[in-house]
């Protein structure tokens, strides 16, 4: 059942009216029983999957906060960690480790190794194995464990946030489960806004985009390096638009039951380095990450070596999360060494005063968010290709001078899937428009819309979003690209 489809715009209203209709006690249990249901809707059999992670985990974090020693807890807390970890890398892993060591073997002159059954990815997988690490973790420093099995259940299942995030912390979501659910007209009309505006992003912009791009990625050696920078720029806002609505939907979706969920975008590619562009980029898992992985490693507590180190271990295993694929493996490389080169950068640039206030200039800026802009959607190159071969080739296009191919039957191969052939050009103007909204909704944050904007504006606006979805979406919508991962 995807946020794009027919089912979900039954499913969703029919929840909403279910829970609002009942009785406080039984609002849990009824989004606990929708969520499983939300998740039987791929495939049923997985469902035990999800249950059997969420009672270990809930009695494991009584086992680590009943336990009055450090060893007996952390005893406990590696069965929880090491447990989550090996259920999500045979599910997600173990082609990539078969096919690495055939490899291996196939050198040595021996025979590949073969997988005696067949592996489907569990939908949501990487995600909520995180939130069960994050929630054991933070038992074992001292947080204490949720009572209630509902409401963890219900942390770990739902519906909104199952499939693709965002990653929620226990601390901010739990709370809001036990507390009495307040529907608002402000967070109804957010909600239905939220959700409207996610699948515009994802259905007209996005969408439309992914014809045009997997023409390009699909057969790279068809275009000349000026067409292979259009396709990388293009996917660099397909991603956007596709990850960001997906998560403006899960929000709406969760506003309508009263919850907040966290926000995953902030402007990302107006990020002036790359430091701050993963401070905006998927916000949820760059701070998991953090938490979790780059501060236990010791973070910048240790050596300039070592901090380098644990920069490029976290953004290379963050790479590998995406996917179990070498590509994915070198873009978090690849972004762990861009974070070491602007550590050294910053320490250069701080021991300069006339470097520094260049930098610091208007000018400086701009050219800053346009350069590290570049450098996202060169990585943006090894996230989408199908293999880093063909990434290292696309990038050595990409920076060759070489003339352009004849445009008419690349065109017509590209527009195929598309209703409307002006809908790119429309998309390339309508960038800006969104980023200015986004930039002006920041400034007047502080000031409840809600009660300023007439009723019959709300309308007219969420009409306006249905036709445009109605209009312009392509005759097959395809899945969310983080539903892989």
């Amino acid at each position: 059942m995807l946020f794009n489809s027919l089912n979900y715009a039954v499913f969703l209203p029919i929840v909403f009216a279910l829970f609002w209709l009942s009785k406080d006690k039984w609002r849990v249990w009824i989004l606990l029983i929708a969520s499983y249901i939300f998740y039987m809707s791929w495939k049923p059999a997985f469902i035990l999957l999800i249950i059997g992670l969420t009672v270990a985990n809930y009695y494991l974090a009584f086992a680590i906060a009943g336990v009055p020693d450090q060893k007996g807890k952390k005893k406990w807390l590696t069965v929880s960690v090491v447990g989550n970890l090996l259920t999500l890398a045979f599910f997600k892993y173990a082609y990539f480790f078969n096919d690495t060591l055939s490899a291996i073997l196939k050198s040595c002159g021996q025979p590949a190794t073969k997988l005696p059954f067949d592996i489907v990815l569990p939908l949501g997988i990487s995600f909520f194995v995180f939130e069960f690490i994050h929630y054991t973790t933070d038992v074992y420093r001292g947080h204490q464990p949720i009572r209630s099995f509902p409401a963890f259940a219900l942390f770990a299942s739902f519906f909104p946030t199952q499939i693709a995030g965002p990653i929620k912390r226990f601390q901010d979501f739990i709370p809001q489960f036990l507390a009495p659910a307040k529907l608002t007209v402000k967070s109804f009309d957010n909600g239905i806004s939220l959700i409207l505006l996610g699948l515009f992003k994802k259905v007209l912009i996005a969408d439309n985009l992914s014809f045009f791009v997997q023409g390009g990625f699909s057969q790279p050696e068809l275009f000349s390096g000026l067409d292979l920078w259009i396709f990388a720029y293009a996917f660099a806002f397909q991603i956007y638009f596709d990850f960001s609505g997906y998560t403006d939907v899960a929000r709406g979706s969760a506003m309508l039951f009263g919850y907040k969920v966290p926000i995953n975008f902030n402007l990302p590619y107006l990020a002036a380095n790359i430091a701050e562009f993963w401070h905006r980029w998927h916000i949820s898992l760059s701070t998991w990450l953090r938490d979790y992985l780059f501060i236990p490693l010791g973070g910048s507590r240790v050596s300039k070596l070592l901090n380098y180190r644990n920069l490029i271990l976290t953004m290379t295993l963050g790479g590998l999360w995406h996917g179990a694929a070498m590509h994915f493996l070198v873009w978090g490389l690849y972004h762990g060494l861009l974070l070491v080169g602007h550590k050294l950068f910053q320490a250069g640039k701080d021991s300069q005063p006339a470097l520094k206030n260049i930098i610091d200039s208007s000018m400086g800026k701009f050219a800053s968010v346009l350069l590290t802009f570049h450098a996202v959607v060169i990585g943006w190159v090894f996230f989408r290709a199908e293999t880093s071969t063909i990434a290292l080739e696309m990038l050595k296009r990409m920076f060759t001078l070489s003339p352009a191919l004849d445009n008419g039957e690349k065109v017509s191969m590209l527009l195929t899937h598309i209703n409307y052939p002006l809908i790119y050009p429309t998309i390339f103007l309508i960038l800006p428009v969104l980023a200015v909204m986004h930039y002006l909704s920041g400034l007047v944050s502080g000031i409840d819309l809600n009660k300023k904007v007439p009723r019959f504006c709300k309308i007219g606006y969420a009409f306006a979003l249905m036709f445009l979805i109605l209009v312009f979406s392509p005759d097959k919508s395809p899945r969310f690209i983080y539903f892989q991962f």
